[in-house]
């Protein structure tokens, strides 16, 4: 089963759902098409919303972390939310999660990018 992708707008913040696995071959090109889209679009702000991946190997985290750094290199910040515990375990064992802003919920990680935007705000104004 490839990974099917949906997304939507939330404050100005592109959310990016997955559902399924992210493996070599198409379905992890799906995903770096995806971000590269978005990134063609000008959006600087995207969550990945990981609660329906159902698997992933090491050639998809390789996707994920090239989409990341890509992304990071036109100034565009991406966050990870709702990682399955095994997923999370796979993040953690190969030192991603230090990489990888990664939230609980979605909910989560997009007010993370309202709160730095209030922050920068108050900076600015003072």
């Amino acid at each position: 089963m490839s990974v099917k992708v949906t997304i939507h707008e939330a404050d100005g913040i592109s959310v990016v759902g997955l559902n399924g696995r992210i493996v070599l071959g198409e379905e992890s090109n799906a995903l770096r098409e995806t971000v590269k889209g978005l990134i063609a679009e000008g959006k600087k702000k995207v969550v990945l919303d990981m609660s329906n991946v159902t698997y992933i190997d090491s050639a998809g985290l390789g996707i994920l972390v090239a989409a990341y750094v890509s992304a990071k290199a036109q100034g565009v910040l991406i966050k990870l939310c709702a990682l399955g515990h095994k997923f999370r375990e796979v993040l953690q064992i190969t030192k991603l999660l230090t990489i990888f802003e990664v939230y609980d919920t979605q909910a989560a990680a997009i007010d993370s990018f309202l709160e730095s935007n209030a922050s920068t705000a108050a900076a600015g104004k003072q």
